[in-house]
């Protein structure tokens, strides 16, 4: 089976975050591989052990993206894609995302694709279905489990805190939701394993698109942090005495009343 997913690397999310003037400051910030890609790539090494085949892990990004697909390598990808931005694309959405994805999987034999529900930094989930439908193949999205049964994958996915049952046939992409699986944590063996595995770099000219094809079709107007939240009061007395103060907060310094 050839398996492939869909790796993006995106802040850590636990670390500060300082934005200026609109613009995240990348200067000394963490990068991981995006939280729900690694219930992919975890689901796809699973299947293989399975079914058998291969995985092979694509992401989309600059030199310093090669610490992410090594990652994914030592979890127990079998080969990793990158495909170097870096020097030909100063700015991009998902649109131009896909159009790459696509022109990469143009020749490529395909069994099943693995992508996370979301990538936490933008959250738009738009990546997975919409490679699907350039690659006119089905695709379902937010998946808890995935079984395979012949020539037929029968999968159970989160529909808003409840569960709906799907079966599709192959060539298949699917994006991954908490819940799917438990991903491991990279073994020094499989650290060691992975400087030897096959990572293999593409850019933008080596996957024949015009420069109009990749024009993103939004833009970003500004990245801005939430307000920072206010220090708790802590209400003393007894409840009568803290009822009343707390009516006289929300009327007069909240003015919610």
């Amino acid at each position: 089976m050839n398996i492939y997913v869909l790796l993006k690397k995106t802040f850590d999310t636990e670390e500060k975050i300082k934005v200026t003037d609109g613009h995240i400051e990348e200067n000394g910030a963490e990068f991981i591989i995006n939280p729900y890609d690694e219930y992919a790539v975890e689901e796809a090494i699973i299947k293989r052990d399975e079914l058998g085949g291969e995985v092979t892990v694509v992401t989309i990004g600059d030199d310093e993206s090669e610490k992410q697909l090594r990652t994914a390598l030592a979890m127990g990808a079998d080969k990793a894609v990158l495909i170097n931005t870096e020097e030909d694309l100063e700015d991009g959405d998902q649109s131009t995302t896909v159009k790459i994805l696509e022109s990469f999987f143009e020749d490529k034999e395909i069994d099943l694709i693995l992508a996370g529900n979301v990538a936490i930094d933008e959250a738009s989930g738009q990546v997975g279905p919409r490679l699907a439908e350039a690659l006119d193949i089905p695709h379902i999205t937010t998946i808890t489990s995935l079984k395979v049964n012949g020539d037929i994958a029968s999968i159970e996915k989160d529909v808003e805190g409840d569960v709906e049952v799907v079966e599709s046939v192959f060539p298949l992409l699917v994006t991954c939701q908490q819940g799917l699986n438990e991903p491991r944590y990279p073994s020094l063996p499989g650290i060691m394993k992975a400087k030897k595995k096959p990572l293999e770099e593409f850019e933008i000219d080596d996957l024949d698109l015009e420069e109009e094809e990749l024009e993103p079709k939004t833009a970003t107007i500004d990245i801005f942090l939430p307000p920072e939240k206010e220090v708790g009061r802590v209400l003393e007395g007894e409840v009568d005495d803290q009822v009343k103060e707390l009516i006289t907060l929300l009327r007069d310094e909240k003015k919610v009343l």
